[in-house]
């Protein structure tokens, strides 16, 4: 793994990345934020031909997403995504962002902390490993708000798609780490972001913090200026 840019670096650019320089590139910020995580293919689709994200993950992509994990205070995931990429407890804990109030079975039993997170309409109780944050939808600025509080700062999202709209849009994401694998599988398949437009005609900007190649796997991560 080499790195190939990193801004406001002092040191040499480019140069060969071991594990203690890849695990200072993925460090958070002090204060924490939320980052999502998501691999994408050259033509742009956030999975591969059987619709997950892991049949398209490189060698290089899967170092990064174990390492940002072992980084990261806690794991926010969709349900649909969970259920789809057969999520299962581990030493992060994961909290699970579902309307319905429904845990996917893969979550369900197992060592590690996971925490579902639904609204008052999905008619679930409020426990110590179920979040009722919102009305008729799950309120995501008081979801990152309470992990804030509880001290887990350091939010990664792995999607999926929808619920990354939905947190791009309430001005919650502070980093997106991407990653460009490098293939083609054509067809109508899925992007990273799936809602309506964000940001206006322009778009959201990032800027770039730094890219990391290896064996043609590049690997990115940009900050996202809050207005």
């Amino acid at each position: 793994m080499r790195l190939l840019l990193e801004t406001g670096s002092t040191g040499d650019v480019p140069g060969p990345v071991d594990d203690d320089a890849l695990a200072r590139l993925y460090a958070w910020p002090d204060d924490g934020g939320v980052r999502a995580n998501f691999v994408s293919t050259l033509d742009g689709s956030g999975v591969g031909g059987d619709g997950r994200s892991g049949s398209i993950n490189t060698e290089a992509d899967g170092r990064v997403f174990h390492l940002q994990r072992e980084l990261a205070d806690c794991v926010l995931v969709g349900a649909g995504t969970a259920r789809a990429e057969g999520y299962r407890p581990g030493a992060t804990p994961i909290f699970v962002v579902s309307g319905h109030g429904r845990l996917p079975e893969s979550l369900a039993s197992g060592d590690g902390e996971v925490v579902l997170v639904t609204c008052a309409a999905s008619g679930r109780d409020a426990a110590d490993d179920v979040w009722v944050l919102g009305e008729e939808s799950v309120d995501l600025a008081a979801l990152v708000g309470r992990l804030r509080d509880t001290g887990m700062p350091s939010v990664l999202t792995e999607g999926g798609p929808s619920l990354f709209h939905d947190l791009l849009d309430a001005g919650l994401v502070d980093e997106v780490a991407l990653t460009f694998a490098p293939r083609i599988v054509g067809g109508d398949h899925t992007r990273i972001v799936a809602g309506a437009g964000l940001g206006g005609p322009s778009g959201l900007d990032a800027e770039l913090r730094h890219l990391v190649e290896e064996d043609g796997t590049l690997l990115g991560l940009w900050h996202l200026p809050r207005a």
